[in-house]
């Protein structure tokens, strides 16, 4: 009798949605990094352009209800009012900056910004 050959599989496995798990950050801050306006961050002129920014809140935080006054410029945050979403006008655009803590930025404005409302 003779062998049977493999038929070749006619589905093949669909693509995944995500390309981490949920809850791996590492995963999350690697796709995240790969996107090309990620590097802003990392300039002179988005840190001069961080500290004016901090300086005119009088590093104190913007959120509604915070108020904290920081002195340890770690803690604090230059957020984006609007999303910029790699749009490099709104990026660079000083009057869509904000000073925020980091506690505020990290969780409340992130909430904010999942429901849609930044």
């Amino acid at each position: 009798m003779g062998r049977l050959k493999s038929l070749p599989p006619r589905l093949s496995a669909p693509a995944s949605r995500l390309s981490y798990l949920p809850g791996d950050r590492q995963a999350f801050d690697r796709d995240r990094d790969q996107q090309g306006w990620r590097k802003w961050y990392k300039t002179a002129r988005w840190q001069k352009l961080r500290m004016s920014v901090l300086v005119r809140d009088l590093f104190t935080c913007q959120m509604q209800g915070c108020g904290k006054v920081e002195g340890d410029t770690s803690q604090l945050v230059a957020d984006h009012r609007r999303a910029h979403r790699g749009d490099e006008r709104l990026f660079w655009d000083e009057r869509n900056l904000q000073c925020l803590c980091k506690p505020c930025h990290d969780s409340t404005k992130q909430r904010q910004e999942r429901r849609g409302l930044s």
